[in-house]
């Protein structure tokens, strides 16, 4: 029954702005738009045209028709509509006092509040979006970049979806021809040879390997990466900072220590959200709050998934430097050699005895020299270069990648069973699990309790 309510929600975000709008999807969406809205056209929303908009007010009915809001009213009937229901939107003076006020006359008219990404699951039951294509709208929302929304927007068009059906019909006819192979096993039927079904599953396999590849870096697009600069005090990490994110962000200083404690800022390289954590400098001190900072920075290392190490081309390696040297040949890092305009105590080449496999970049940071050449390198380490959409899609989503794993080890068993002459029955069993996976990604297996889940992420006007 719930499924059949008419439910609103405040769509637009809240705060002050210019327009803020009010959705209401389902059966009594145009009748109770009829109750509260008044326009000068003298028409009805019933009887308006879909997909327009008509000015007037909304008035509340219970106290003489008084005006709440001026108000444009666009109607949108159903099925051409975002749930394929009948839907109005109320586009509203963006204000919290008017929205709220005609939310509350749009539910005491007989409509409800909406739950989390009940508009968008209503799209999904009633088939206008698949599961996949619904999570996409919710990435699209939350993208941190340019190169995050196109991959969004792709899904969102159906480009992953696309592909799981072509993957869930190859193997959908490769079951049906081993379920027949067991159902008529004394019939002179023209089955498909097992040499063949062994490469249809392997020509199945290989492309949904290739797409679970994709997951590893499209997580790493949409959801981003820790990055944090360490060195010794007065290096340049703050200049660092305050150059990559274009402004002032951290104070910057002569004195040693001026960073006491940690600085995050979020900036976008190469399409790559990055959680940029500027760190106090790792020295040995006798001030107490600069200890502090020291143990803080030295416990950024575990959460951090790529490290800026900087060190000082003026100076001589000390055991600061000596200490982050070692650090780097366990983790991912780079190193940033700073100053290389003045006089060279300490040379790339002396990093590299130590840290033969990374990478050094030099760079004067007030003069913006090396900066360039750092961005690539990042991308380089995080994703081997500069990130190209191509043809294939793109997951980004960690229920699909593991719904994908799931369907990849059991087709795995599949192969290896054919290749065994294992018996079909087997054959038949890791087949339907490995289409349970795909199908999990598209929404054509998934149970009410994942679905519940996955809505209740969502925005509740959307």
């Amino acid at each position: 029954m719930k499924f059949h309510d008419t439910i609103a929600a405040i769509a637009t975000a809240r705060g002050e702005a210019g327009i803020g709008i009010v959705r209401v999807s389902g059966s009594l969406a145009l009748p109770i738009a009829t109750e509260l809205f008044r326009s000068p056209r003298e028409v009805p929303p019933t009887e308006l045209p879909t997909h327009t908009l008509t000015y007037g007010h909304v008035v509340d009915t219970s106290a003489s028709d008084a005006v709440i809001d001026e108000v444009l009213l666009g109607v949108m009937r159903a099925p051409k509509t975002y749930t394929g229901e009948d839907i109005v939107e109320f586009n509203c003076h963006g204000g919290i006092v008017p929205l709220t006020s005609v939310l509350d006359l749009v539910v005491k008219s007989g409509a409800r509040i909406a739950d989390p990404g009940e508009f968008t699951k209503r799209a999904f039951l009633n088939g206008k979006l698949d599961l996949a294509q619904a999570e996409a709208v919710a990435e699209l929302i939350a993208s941190k970049t340019d190169l995050s929304r196109k991959i969004a927007i792709e899904a969102l068009t159906g480009k992953l979806s696309d592909t799981v059906n072509d993957l869930n019909d190859r193997l959908a006819a490769l079951l049906a021809e081993v379920e027949a192979s067991i159902d008529f096993p004394e019939e002179d039927l023209d089955f498909m040879k097992v040499e063949k079904q062994l490469e249809t599953a392997r020509s199945v396999q290989n492309d949904l390997t290739t797409l679970l590849e994709t997951a590893a870096d499209g997580r790493l697009i949409t959801e981003g990466v820790n990055v944090a600069i360490l060195g010794k005090p007065n290096v340049g990490k703050s200049s660092l900072l305050n150059a990559l994110v274009g402004t002032t962000r951290a104070i910057v200083t002569d004195i040693p220590g001026t960073t006491r404690d940690t600085i995050e800022e979020m900036i976008n390289i190469g399409g790559i959200p990055l959680k940029l954590i500027d760190t106090a400098g790792i020295r040995a001190t006798d001030d107490v709050v600069e200890q502090q900072g020291v143990e803080r920075s030295k416990a950024v290392l575990d959460n951090a998934e790529l490290l800026l190490l900087m060190f000082d081309a003026s100076q001589p390696l000390n055991d600061a430097d000596h200490e982050l040297l070692h650090i780097a040949q366990s983790l991912k890092a780079i190193l940033i050699l700073n100053k290389v305009d003045l006089p060279v105590v300490t040379a790339a080449t002396t990093l590299l005895t130590h840290c033969p496999k990374k990478r050094v970049v030099e760079t004067v940071i007030p003069d913006g020299k090396g900066l360039d050449k750092l961005k690539a390198t990042v991308c380089e380490e995080l994703l081997g270069g500069e990130f190209v959409i191509g043809e294939s899609p793109i997951v980004t989503n960690a229920r699909h990648q593991e719904a994908l794993r799931r369907a990849d080890e059991a087709l795995g068993y599949v192969v290896e069973s054919l290749e065994n002459g294992m018996p079909p029955e087997l054959v038949a069993v890791d087949l339907r699990i490995s289409l349970d996976g795909l199908g999990d990604i598209v929404g054509k297996t998934t149970t009410e309790d994942i679905l519940d889940r996955i809505f209740a992420q969502f925005c509740v006007g959307k």
